[in-house]
């Protein structure tokens, strides 16, 4: 029987972020995704690709846990995109309810600095309730810092100290990504577990991030962990695949292009 894994995250319409890349990226690497939407986002192309934000009503959100894990036999689950405190809350409440042996966070951060309003909110409500419950998160470079509390990360040696930090407060597993954001040819991320450090490489692609990245490597560690990886096999699987997808990614008529997984292991 196919493994099982299920995505709480937000859907992107244009296929190339979210809920959608999480399913792709589970079909590729033999595992059977299922979806607790969210939110429903959609770029809005008559102001320069802002996203337009819809959040999902929260008993809707726990109906859809109710009804996919009453399904099947799911014990590994990734959460994505959440978007306010509300659905934070929600979401929260339906992992307290029942056991997973892996909770993937691809740690979502709205606000970029340390302004007062709903994104603070937001984020604050994210460490509170989720972060505690993850067993593997996945921060990229800004929010590495943020949960690290770091001032500045510019090295391969500040994303170590970083993963360290956040594993400390956490005590889950941490895949710290470095992508593009870190000077030299390479694109680094940083796996921590509190035993061992390991850095896994692959020449950078361009300088520019590209869609879904974050979401193809949280989705690719949680398919992994799924099919009962351990989570460094799992980290090195998932590096694999979002090099493949960034590799072969996907063309439009947006300033910027996304991930495509379906060329990976062909």
């Amino acid at each position: 029987m196919t493994h099982v894994a299920l995505s709480i995250a937000g859907s992107e319409a244009t296929g190339g972020a979210g809920a959608q890349t999480d399913l792709k990226t589970f079909h590729q690497l033999g595992t059977f995704g299922t979806v607790a939407l969210t939110c429903i986002v959609s770029f809005d192309p008559s102001h320069d690709w802002a996203h337009r934000f819809v959040p999902i009503d929260p008993q809707v959100i726990r109906d859809q846990i109710e009804a996919t894990t009453a399904l099947h036999d799911i014990d590994t689950v990734k959460i994505g995109m959440l978007g306010t405190p509300t659905t934070i809350d929600a979401v929260a409440r339906s992992l307290g309810e029942r056991t997973f042996r892996h909770v993937v966070l691809d740690p979502v951060l709205i606000c970029k600095g340390q302004e007062p309003g709903a994104a603070l909110d937001t984020d604050n409500a994210l460490k509170e309730k989720i972060l505690p419950l993850a067993t593997f998160v996945t921060p990229n470079h800004f929010e590495s810092m943020a949960l690290s509390g770091m001032d500045s990360i510019t090295s391969v040696e500040d994303l170590t100290e970083a993963a360290r930090r956040i594993h400390e407060i956490s005590g889950a597993v941490v895949l710290a990504k470095g992508g593009v954001e870190l000077d030299g040819d390479d694109a680094v991320d940083v796996f921590h577990d509190g035993e061992q450090t390991v850095e896994l490489r692959s020449p950078k692609i361009g300088q520019e991030r590209v869609s879904g990245a974050g979401c193809t490597l949280a989705a690719a560690v949680t398919a992994e962990l799924a099919k009962g990886a351990t989570p460094l096999e799992a980290a090195r699987v998932a590096k694999d695949v979002v090099t493949s997808s960034i590799e072969h990614r996907q063309s439009g008529h947006a300033p910027f292009e996304a991930v495509y997984q379906g060329a990976y292991g062909r």
